[in-house]
């Protein structure tokens, strides 16, 4: 079986964005760049050092941490400065009228070095779009809190979540549930409803030949394939509307079910100082956003 990311160097991703700079507008642009941090931790430390909210952090995409990646965050009034920590650094670019929001990135480029193998991977055109395991957490359950989230099942979700501030508000806010949830940081709790989309996602594309399916949201059209996945859930797209923390509601959207990789260059085979007698290579490529190059490999090793 190869391996991949058995050093953070093995695993390098760029994001690539058109950035309008203005230096009359709100916000202030950075380049992150970071190794061995999720992106979520990234913005919390970043928050935590020139002392203000997370909320006034905003990025394009989410990246894996284990890996050296790049990538570009927003900062309503953010300082002229730069950042240098740790295996963290952020670098000022200048001003612009627009924030940063999931999905306003183009892509990302990959550097990948596949380890453990005796044969060069396949040449693929294209994916089955499929979200990949880092999706759904290291303990492969940020789906099941989600789908606790949608269907209004707080207490359960709060007995799942391991999260410090979390367990303080209950302590001393005894069955306040919904306030002890939004002692957690909204990005992080957007990633749990949309790891619950992902994962009806992943279901429905096994049975079906269109070119779309939907991320399901409360706007969501009720085609055959959409009402059996809400059956089977024993869900309905009015579970998406979170009246009670209005800001996760969910409308839905559509999601490609193949998707191209471009510019793929694959290596040649080189001794692996990591695992004697077997090889590794290099590939690189791109891929449009909300696509995981996780599934490139596993496809190119026909896993799927």
């Amino acid at each position: 079986m190869y391996k991949i990311k058995q050093l953070p160097e093995d695993f390098v991703v760029n994001e690539v964005l058109d950035l309008n700079l203005n230096e009359k507008g709100q916000y202030s642009y950075y380049k992150l760049s970071k190794t061995n941090f999720n992106t979520v931790t990234a913005v919390l430390k970043i928050a935590d050092y020139w002392k203000f909210k997370p909320k006034f952090i905003n990025f394009a995409g989410t990246k894996d941490k284990v890996a050296v990646t790049t990538q570009f965050i927003s900062i309503s009034r953010g300082p002229q400065k730069d950042i240098d920590l740790k295996d963290i650094n952020v670098k000022y670019l200048g001003k612009g009228d627009e924030r940063l929001n999931l999905g306003t990135l183009k892509g990302n480029n990959f550097e990948i070095t596949i380890r453990n193998i005796t044969r060069k991977p396949s040449s693929i055109k294209r994916i089955r779009n499929l979200f990949d395991s880092q999706r759904f957490g290291i303990k492969n359950n940020n789906h099941i809190i989600g789908k606790h989230i949608i269907k209004k099942e707080f207490k359960v979700a709060c007995e799942i979540i391991n999260d410090y501030k979390l367990k303080v508000h209950l302590k001393g806010h005894i069955n306040d549930y919904v306030g002890a949830l939004k002692r957690i940081p909204k990005k992080i709790l957007m990633l749990y409803i949309n790891a619950y989309q992902s994962h009806l996602w992943n279901e429905m594309i096994q049975n079906s030949n269109e070119e779309k399916l939907p991320l399901i949201g409360f706007n969501t059209d009720e085609t055959d394939v959409v009402k059996e996945i809400l059956k089977r859930e024993g869900i309905t797209l009015r579970d998406f509307i979170i009246r009670p923390i209005p800001e996760l509601s969910q409308e839905g959207d559509d999601r490609k079910v193949f998707v191209d990789v471009k510019n793929l260059e694959i290596g040649e085979l080189e001794d692996d100082e990591l695992n004697l007698s077997k090889k590794k290579v290099l590939i690189k490529f791109f891929l449009t956003k909300g696509s995981y190059a996780t599934q490139v490999i596993k496809q190119m090793f026909n896993y799927n």
